[in-house]
């Protein structure tokens, strides 16, 4: 299985942005095609304007037609449109972000069909994208939906650290009142279960951070923390889910102490994001857990103000890719491991053996 080449589907993001230039600069070094099988859906003249304000003019990408293999020895191009669009490095507009959700939707189409093992998905702009068929917060939504999901987490993950969130791209003004045991629950189980299934740890510690400064500090800066998330945490006390908490954050993150947790979850976005991209801002990347498919991407975003420069980072894309391989495998792994378990009978083991 180690041996396995995975094809790993790639969206190309707003094309205003960096995401093109990242997915080149990852690609333009020949040792990533003996890791994986590159499928890359939007166009061969998009890709020639980012190539050339790249100064790649040497990179070679593989046309593929409708239902023809993959060239597993180069990086491939699926065309998802036929049309010219104008690039304009460092615009929001809405021509990109069309050309965008043509992309994801080409690729979230392979990946179902089984054409792509895995899905590594290039920033967009979260405005620009609007329309009658995304009419999400981010990725993240959009492919619980597009994959039939009640509940997904996004999860931050950089080595040892790894940051899920129970309230993702919503104004802070909605946070408290979005926070509910049930939810928080939920985020705690589907961490569990991808730290064990994705991340190969048997026994995960999870650490649940507070909503308020201080935990609330007994109810003197908001009683949230008492009045939901301590009681929520109360299920796994007896189970086997190890969560605990609720820790204020600042204290959690400055001590260090997040090193003796194996996932965090976070009450909303900037709580733990602004921590983990201090820790990992050019290494980290993005990973949709819950679902039944693997995606990752950059922990970027378009950054338009250096757009068509040549000056982005590839790093986190490059991590992005490198993870959604190594979590394929994994998950793989464990399936294939707990597909046929032995059936366990205390009393006739104990006949057996005495």
């Amino acid at each position: 299985m180690s041996d396995q080449k995975i094809r790993v589907g790639i969206s190309q993001g707003d094309i205003n942005g960096i995401g093109l230039e990242v997915i080149l600069k990852t690609f333009a070094e020949p040792m990533m095609l003996e890791v994986c099988t590159p499928v890359l859906f939007g166009s061969s003249k998009t890709l020639a304007i980012h190539r050339k304000a790249c100064g790649l003019d040497d990179f070679q990408a593989h046309l593929l037609r409708e239902n023809e293999p993959l060239n597993v020895k180069r990086f491939n191009l699926f065309s998802c449109y036929d049309d010219d669009p104008q690039v304009e490095f460092g615009k929001a507009n809405a021509a990109a972000g069309k050309y965008a959700l043509r992309s994801l939707e080409s690729a979230c189409d392979a990946l179902k069909n089984n054409l792509v093992d895995v899905l590594v998905t290039a920033p967009i702009d979260k405005h620009t994208i609007q329309s009658d068929t995304f009419v999400f917060p981010g990725h993240t939504e959009f492919l619980q939906a597009r994959f039939g999901q009640s509940e997904s987490l996004m999860l931050l993950v950089h080595d040892k650290l790894r940051v899920g969130l129970v309230t993702g791209h919503i104004p802070i003004s909605q946070v408290a009142q979005a926070i509910t045991a049930e939810k928080i629950q939920a985020k705690v189980r589907l961490i569990h279960k991808s730290l064990v299934e994705d991340f190969g740890i048997r026994r995960p510690r999870i650490a649940v951070l507070s909503l308020n400064p201080h935990a609330g500090d007994n109810g003197t800066i908001g009683n949230e923390d008492q009045t939901i998330i301590a009681p929520a945490l109360q299920i796994f006390q007896e189970g086997q889910i190890l969560a605990f908490g609720p820790y204020p954050a600042d204290g959690f993150f400055g001590s260090g102490a997040w090193q003796n947790f194996d996932g965090v979850i976070a009450m909303y976005h900037d709580q733990g994001l602004a921590p983990f991209k201090t820790v990992a801002f050019h290494g980290g990347v993005n990973f949709t857990a819950g679902l039944p498919i693997i995606r990752t991407s950059p922990d970027h975003g378009t950054a338009y103000d250096i757009a068509g420069k040549n000056k982005a980072d590839e790093s986190s894309f490059r991590e992005a890719v490198y993870m959604a391989i190594d979590t394929f495998r994994r998950r793989k792994g464990w399936f294939e491991a707990t597909a046929n378990p032995l059936k366990f009978s205390p009393n006739k083991n104990r006949e057996r053996f005495s």
